[in-house]
């Protein structure tokens, strides 16, 4: 069969060669911080998200279940032009079934701020054809200069997790995030990029400050700081923390007074 003189072979995050045609028209994705960064891109673009997809508010678009589980037959149903992706969100069992049903999918990989700005960029730009968002160019200023507190770092614990307690590790987006506003993570040299450890070692370990976002577990006050008696707890969101896409234009800013507001060592 002849190749449409309008087909593109392009590379993903992973350098996974995808052929693509025109501007994709319908896009299913399955990150919740992706399906934001294209809904407020290009609205109308997105056929299809995960039922953890909440941003924009009101998007009104046919749903595919979860990140981890999602419904591929529903997915290839919508016969998307693009299906979007990432490699820790996303089971390679589920992406390579969506290809098998001969659909084009577009994989992300984001380890740091530096690698989320180049990836947005080629997910919006090269994948969906579109012109670079006026969001993006906020973001990178947002992060340019980024508020943080005077003296020196404060050593933190950041769990995610809780039965078992499991911590930001090497590595990570969120803890790349946490580095700029300030805060040293004591477990950012771990082997593991989300190591479980147990919360007597958090406890020895002697934090200055646990970090506590409302994702993906929803730690709250009463949830959570309670395991860490005379250690400041700051609550945070956990979409400004974890998600790249549009909430990075605000994200210095709603961070660092979330952090701001733990009280210092001493004090809690």
């Amino acid at each position: 069969m002849a190749v449409p003189a309008d087909t593109r072979t392009v590379a993903d995050d992973q350098g996974t060669p995808l052929r693509l045609g025109p501007p994709p028209t319908r896009v299913v994705s399955l990150v919740p911080s992706l399906t934001e960064a294209v809904a407020v891109s290009a609205p109308g673009l997105l056929a299809g998200a995960t039922d953890w997809c909440s941003h924009p508010a009101g998007l009104d678009v046919t749903r595919v279940r979860g990140t981890k589980n999602p419904d591929t037959a529903r997915v290839a149903a919508l016969r998307p032009d693009l299906v979007i992706a990432n490699d820790e969100e996303n089971r390679e069992a589920d992406l390579t079934a969506l290809r098998e049903a001969g659909l084009a999918v577009w994989v992300t990989r984001i380890r740091s701020l530096d690698e989320a700005f180049t990836s947005l960029d080629r997910l919006l730009t090269v994948a969906c054809g579109l012109p670079a968002p006026p969001w993006l160019d906020d973001a990178r200023r947002a992060w340019q200069s980024p508020p943080t507190p005077p003296g020196p770092p404060r050593r933190a614990v950041v769990p995610i997790w809780r039965r078992p307690w499991m911590v930001l590790g090497r590595d990570t987006f969120a803890g790349d995030l946490l580095r700029r506003l300030g805060v040293h993570q004591l477990y950012a040299d771990h082997t593991e990029r989300y190591p479980a450890v147990p919360l007597d070692r958090l406890r020895s370990d002697r934090p200055e400050l646990v970090v506590l976002p409302d994702e993906p577990y929803r730690f709250t006050r009463t949830d959570g700081p309670e395991a860490f008696p005379g250690v400041p707890a700051a609550l945070v969101s956990g979409r400004h923390l974890t998600w790249y896409g549009p909430s990075l234009a605000e994200a210095p800013a709603v961070l660092a007074a979330q952090l701001a507001a733990a009280p210092a060592t001493g004090q809690a």
